[in-house]
């Protein structure tokens, strides 16, 4: 089989199917190596330094449906092509090229949240769970059949990083429990429902900005969906301009009244701010160009006082 990975979500499925007796990975393709960092230096992906540290071929095409990368596939001759988070659409030509077809590790219950980022806004939307969908590929967007799915419980400790660390090893646990069913023929597999589909688009930077109108358990899901990135950020009014302030960790104050977005307290007992119903108490905090840091240690340094407003 080829496996089509990059995003450090999909290093637990190759890791699954490297270590199964039943999988033969001839092949890694991942996107090309991406200038990072303040000093732009060109980085592998999580995908191919893993393949790398197993001594497995790696294939970078700048676009997976250039007709030179599809003849290099067919040369191959897979059986089946794995894809989890690769981040591009294949065109038709490479869905035909293995007997078997495309499988992707999805980490939603399809047809809810198809797309880029299924984890965060299953947070941002407070459903209660999720889970994998490992599904045969079509050329639509996350529209081909089921062949199996796994749920989990959204706890209350849950942010997008944990979360995902949870989804990738569930993905690949379950990747390796169904496609030898699969490959023979065993699987019932079945059409995505037509009701109940939605579509998670791809996150912003922007997104990770705090509307205090918005109620603070809303506000509170958007600080956990968005860790670590981008970050669930309003602005501290300090001079000479304002300061871009990033909220890590908070918890939910019900039945606290406060105008959004104003300071209602900032001592020893905490940080807490209005929001459009009830208010969050913040926990831990980072003043851009600082560190992060526990919310009375803030407060030592950069003092605040009721009726200060962030925006």
């Amino acid at each position: 089989m080829v496996f089509l990975g990059t995003a450090e979500l999909a290093c637990a499925s190759l890791a699954g199917l490297r270590s199964a007796a039943f999988a033969e990975v001839v092949a890694v393709v991942t996107q090309p190596d991406r200038p990072k960092g303040r000093d732009l230096k060109l980085q592998a992906s999580p995908v191919k330094q893993l393949a790398q540290r197993l001594g497995l071929p790696v294939l970078q095409p700048e676009r997976a449906r250039s007709p030179e990368f599809v003849v290099q596939l067919q040369a191959l001759r897979p059986d089946l092509i794995v894809v989890a988070a690769y981040g591009q659409i294949l065109p038709q030509a490479i869905l035909d090229v293995p007997r078997l077809g495309c499988v992707n590790v999805h980490t939603s219950l399809l047809p809810k949240y198809r797309g880029a980022a299924p984890i965060q806004w299953a947070i941002l939307n407070d459903e209660s769970e999720t889970g994998v969908t490992i599904m045969k590929m079509d050329a639509g967007l996350d529209t081909g059949p089921i062949l199996m799915q796994e749920t989990t419980l959204i706890q209350p400790g849950d942010d997008a990083q944990s979360l995902h660390d949870r989804l990738a090893q569930m993905g690949a646990n379950l990747l390796v429990a169904t496609l030898p069913d699969y490959a023979v023929g065993k699987l019932a597999i079945r059409a995505q429902p037509a009701e109940g589909a939605s579509y998670a688009r791809k996150i912003t930077k922007e997104d990770g900005r705090l509307d205090w109108g918005q109620p603070a358990r809303a506000l509170w899901n958007r600080i956990r969906g968005f860790k670590p990135w981008p970050g669930a950020f309003t602005f501290l009014a300090v001079q000479p301009q304002p300061r871009l302030l990033k909220i890590w960790e908070a918890e939910v104050l019900e039945g606290v009244v406060g105008e959004p977005g104003f300071v209602l307290q900032a001592d020893k007992s905490g940080l807490t701010i209005g929001c459009g119903s009830g208010a969050l108490r913040v926990r831990s905090l980072q003043l851009e160009g600082s560190r992060r840091l526990g919310v009375l240690e803030f407060l030592s340094g950069h003092p605040l006082v009721p009726g200060e407003k962030l925006d």
